[in-house]
This record gives C-alpha cells, structure tokens and sequence, in this order.
C-alpha cells in the first residue's frame, strides 16, 4: 500500500493560466432555456436538507471488491464503483480499509463509472438503465434526481469541462446522452442525445474525449461485426476517421491517451474470449491493423486477468481489473513515456 496519493497539480504561472484563458474560454453557464428532458426528482430532491439531517451514511460491508470498475479523486475524497457489489463507496483515504469505506449508494445495479462538475455527481445505474444524481449536502451525498430510460445499459459517464456538460455512453445503442446543470438551481437537465445508427446492437465498452474530438472504442457483436475506432467531432458526432482494428483486439473497454501513446486496456477478441484480455500500446491508432502495438499487461502488471478503466489523479493512473483475487486496483505512473512505480492497491 503506498504510503499518499497527492491531487495536486503544478501550480501555473499567471500568465500561463490567462493564455490559457484566452484559447479555451469557459463555456457560458447553463440556464435550463432548452433542453429534452428535466431530471426526476427524488423524495430526497424535494428537501435535501431535511433528507440529510436524517440520513447517516452506512459502512461498507465487505473486505475486498467485486469486479471494481472505476477510480477517482473529487473534491479530496476517493470513489470507487465496486461494479457487482452494485455499490459506489467513498473514503477520504485509499489506506482506510475497506470494510470502513462508507457507502455512497447501493441503489444500482452493475454500476460502471461515476463523474462530477462540481456541483452535481453523477452515476451510471448500467442494469437499470438509469443514471442517478447525487448532491453533497451538509458532509452527505443524497440522491436528489434520476434520469430513466438512458439506452440500454448506459456504461460510460464523463464531464467535461470544456463543455460543461456530461456524456452518457449507452453500450448498446450507438447513443451518447448530454446532460448539463443548471448554474443557478442545481437541476439537471438532457439538452442532446446523439447517435451511430451502425453501432446499434454493438457492444461498445467506452468512449474518451481527445482534444476535442470523441474516440469510441471497438466492440463486438453477435454478428461479428467488423472491429473498428471512431473519431468523432464531439459536437456533432460526425465520423472524422475510423480506424482498423485487428480481431485479437476487437472488445476494447477503453482508449487513454498518455504522452506519447495510446493506451488500450482490452477485454476479448473478436468472438469474445476473455482469455486473450490484455493493456496494449501504441503511437498511432492507424498502426494497430498491422500489429505495430506494444502489449504492456505482463511486462508492467501481472497478466491473466481482465484490465478495464484506468483513471487519472493528479499524476498518479489507476487501473481497475477482475479475474485476479487480490489485483483488483492498482497505481501506475508514467515518466517519459516509460511507466513506472507499478503498485498494487487492492
């Protein structure tokens, strides 16, 4: 166990910061004037503070995690979806155990990742079809708003704050779901939903937001559907490149771009055998049909498992995993393009 992890990030020079300023201005806040759908307030969301006067938040119950599929740091406490204990729990050390982690829900079933602008915090209820919105209220996180009838199995959730808004990735249906929260109120609310007719009936693990653009990862079919990469523009979800995927790599869970590379954590092949799972690399997306990738799982990790989401804090990755008792997270660093300081976390 490693003994901190910091959150921190260099401090910018002023001048730094106001360039920066200048080339990406801050989107203009959100005031609910057009939108597809309002959130469904809970019995919660009438009277957070009420509900939290009430509420005392319950320990985790278990040692270890089942199937944890993602990890992050928001406002200097740890999440973790502990994906088939259907729970999200939270600590404000990863060295807490984890039977003293609180709960933040157990209203979900097969939940994947959760996601925050700041005001709002957002998980996907995968099995449910879901997303439930929590808000922090006097130390607590009450569940204050839902959506229903977010796709099939929506997988994926991220906020991005170029845009101020929220991205739901629906695994099955080709569709991306947009939400953004009203500044003033706290309301959330479905301003966009956006689709990939051919991506219908795809299993579709993951997307990630590079440099504007929208990357979705490839997946597999029961009709065997040929694996491919999109590139997307985030805005309008017009296909910008695709990219050839050979078949050993066809069930990608999700593309992090690190410096130099892109990094591929790999659940099956083509015909969906897990046996094969691994992290692979590479420099160019174009060089993956002809094999020009680097497999780091057993070179950096152990290997035999199944490597998901990996995440980012401060300086410090996070990958989760399953299929290997007592290798279920773990930290990762990369300097220079080499990665360093491997450790196993749970």
């Amino acid at each position: 166990m490693p003994a901190s992890f910091g959150c921190s990030k260099p401090a910018e020079s002023a001048e730094v910061s106001a360039q920066k300023a200048l080339e990406n201005p801050a989107p203009t806040p959100y005031n609910s004037e057009d939108f597809i759908e309002e959130s469904s307030l809970t019995s919660d969301g009438e009277d957070p503070i009420a509900a939290a006067s009430e509420y005392t938040p319950g320990k985790n119950y278990d040692s270890e995690l089942s199937v944890p599929t993602y990890v992050t740091n928001i406002d200097d406490t740890w999440f973790i979806v502990d994906c088939y204990h259907n729970r999200v729990i939270y600590s404000d050390s990863l060295e807490t155990p984890l039977n003293e982690w609180n709960i933040m829900t157990s209203d979900a079933t097969r939940p994947h990742t959760i996601a925050s602008d700041g005001k709002v915090y957002m998980i996907d209820d995968t099995d449910n079809n879901r997303i439930l919105i929590f808000e922090k209220v006097d130390g607590k996180f009450i569940h204050t708003q839902s959506f229903y009838d977010i796709g099939i199995r929506p997988h994926y959730t991220v906020y991005d704050e170029a845009t101020d808004t929220f991205y739901v990735w629906s695994s099955m249906t080709g569709e991306l779901f947009c939400f953004r929260t009203d500044s003033s109120t706290g309301r959330v609310y479905l301003t966009d939903k956006r689709r990939i007719d051919s991506l219908d009936g795809i299993y579709i693990r993951s997307f990630s937001v590079i440099d504007g653009d929208i990357y979705l990862v490839s997946g597999v079919s029961e009709e065997g559907a040929e694996a491919t990469i999109l590139q997307c523009d985030l805005a309008t979800f017009e296909v910008k490149q695709i990219y050839a995927v050979p078949d050993e790599l066809a069930g990608m869970v999700q593309i992090t771009k690190i410096q130099d590379f892109y990094y591929i954590s790999v659940s099956t092949d083509k015909t969906g055998n897990q046996d094969v799972a691994t992290i692979v690399r590479t420099k160019s997306l174009d060089d993956l049909a002809a094999g020009e990738y680097e497999d780091i799982y057993s070179k950096y990790f152990i290997g035999g498992g199944t490597p998901y989401y990996i995440s980012s804090v401060g300086d410090t990755y996070f990958l989760t995993e399953h299929r290997l008792k007592d290798h279920s997270v773990w930290s990762f660093k990369v300097e220079d393009n080499e990665i360093a300081d491997v450790q196993p976390i749970f």
